[in-house]
């Protein structure tokens, strides 16, 4: 884990963020701060039980979604005494109380969102959780989250992921619902150069920081990446003749 984070020069949060918490377990607030930091008149809504993960983590939740099915009947009472905005959906529904929050607030006019939720539970949220933020209905919308200990950026092409952290920290490229094509990297030990990273590939997996101001961009033409910061510090020694083909170590 890392000890501390860097801070970003700014914060990222404009007027129309939102932050959707999910549930899962905590979130690590080394992670939390190292992502930038949560700006106050963000609009924050909570997944079914996210309510009172956001709750710990000192956010007041405007809006509550989901079928409330986890949430505890407490929070849930308390959130009504509030005055909180309650968007109650059946059991039955084609999609994840998460994904229905994220939904929400972009139909609500949400530009960019930060997601938060706990990395426990079950494996199939845990992924559906983390694909899901790279939806394509959603590539308008700058998205990033912090799941348990780890951040995450999600850049869908042509864009690009401006990534801060500390020197030697652990960035891994993942592509989702297709191709990720022309892939390039600045600031990361492993470079690529209008690479293409397909579905289930793991080359983009365990690059490094490698920028003296713990800084780097990932830039893609077309497609969608999550690019992963898991909170570690490379534990290998340097190469000094790396493998122009990627990390995967």
């Amino acid at each position: 884990m890392l000890d501390e984070p860097n801070a970003l020069d700014d914060p990222w949060v404009v007027p129309g963020a939102a932050v959707v918490v999910g549930g899962g377990g905590p979130v690590d607030r080394v992670a939390l701060a190292a992502i930038g930091p949560v700006f106050p008149d963000a609009v924050v809504y909570a997944a079914d039980s996210g309510a009172e993960t956001a709750t710990q983590l000192g956010l007041a939740v405007d809006v509550v979604v989901g079928d409330l099915d986890s949430i505890s009947p407490g929070a849930l009472a308390a959130a009504e005494a509030a005055g909180t905005r309650i968007d109650h959906h059946p059991a039955a529904k084609d999609a994840t109380d998460l994904a229905l929050a994220v939904d929400a607030a972009i139909h609500d006019g949400a530009v960019e969102i930060l997601v938060l939720a706990g990395a426990g539970g079950r494996l199939d949220h845990l992924l559906a959780g983390a694909l899901t933020l790279a939806d394509f209905r959603w590539a308008h919308v700058m998205i990033r989250a912090v799941i348990g200990s780890s951040r995450v950026y999600v850049v869908h092409g042509p864009g690009t992921a401006l990534v801060s952290g500390l020197t030697g920290e652990l960035v891994s490229l993942v592509p989702v619902g297709g191709p990720a094509v022309g892939v390039t990297t600045s600031g990361l030990r492993y470079p690529l150069a209008d690479a293409t990273l397909d579905p289930g590939t793991t080359r983009g997996v365990s690059n490094v920081l490698d920028h003296p101001a713990g800084r780097a961009a990932v830039t893609l033409r077309a497609g969608a990446l999550l690019v992963v910061l898991p909170g570690e510090l490379d534990s290998h020694p340097t190469d000094p003749d790396p493998d122009p083909e990627g990390p995967s170590r």
